[in-house]
């Protein structure tokens, strides 16, 4: 099969991902849209991976819907629920990551690698299939974000633009390759970072944390724990300052 015929479908299989997420803001009957996803996975992976897929969709569903009411209760720009399925990135790039997470976890090859680099392409959001996400996961803005591939995320727990999850160093395996080893944060439920901030390696952010922005975290901190950057001074023209 070529890339374009890959790609196309994809790309339906993910409209009827949306249509059967999303029923209220569709003309497609579920049932319906179960078929086509059943057929275009088919088209691009192994029967047995289809079908086992099927039956994670209503995970899928609940988790999706978990999200946007985490997104609702996080921004009072929105006017409501059928704003943020229409015009939030963030809702894209989860259903993209949610829908990838599990063909990954399936042995779907490359499939959960085309997904997600497709949303980050149109969302600026940039989440790896192997990513472990829990319920409730908003994100504001979100222009920027990188979520790396051994991240694990608890429930509750909301990023903002420009974060970063990343890895600080590698270890390498006796030809010099780096391993696929354990390198990426670990947020618990509850977490809050703002924008622009970077935790990078395999670093565990307690319960209820804030991590504030432009913060560089490379260490562990315990629960309810606030990190924020040092006062700041202000210098004039002058030479005075505060």
């Amino acid at each position: 099969m070529t890339i374009n015929q890959t790609v196309s479908h994809l790309k339906s299989l993910m409209a009827s991902i949306k249509d059967y997420v999303f029923p209220a803001y569709s003309d497609v009957p579920a049932l319906e849209a179960v078929s086509i996803i059943q057929r275009e996975l088919e088209a691009v992976t192994l029967p047995e991976i289809a079908g086992a897929f099927i039956k994670e969709l209503p995970i899928i569903q609940e988790l999706i819907e978990s999200d946007v009411q985490a997104v609702s209760e996080n921004d009072p720009a929105s006017t409501g629920v059928q704003e943020i399925v229409f015009c939030y990135p963030a809702v894209t790039a989860m259903l993209y990551y949610r829908t990838a997470h599990v063909l990954l976890q399936l042995g779907a090859g490359v499939i959960p690698r085309m997904l997600t680099e497709y949303a980050h392409s149109v969302t600026g959001i940039d989440i790896h299939p192997g990513a472990s996400i829990g319920s409730h996961f908003a994100i504001d803005h979100g222009t920027g974000i990188v979520i790396g591939e051994t991240a694990i995320i608890g429930n509750h727990v909301t990023l903002y633009q420009g974060v970063t999850l990343g890895a600080k160093n590698f270890r390498y395996d006796a030809e010099g390759r780096p391993m696929n080893a354990p390198r990426h944060p670990i947020l618990e439920d509850g977490v809050t970072v703002y924008s622009n901030a970077s935790i990078l390696g395999r670093v565990t952010i307690g319960e209820g944390s804030v991590i504030g922005g432009n913060v560089w975290l490379t260490q562990s901190v315990p629960p309810h724990s606030r990190i924020l950057q040092g006062p700041v001074r202000e210098h004039f023209a002058d030479g005075a300052g505060i």
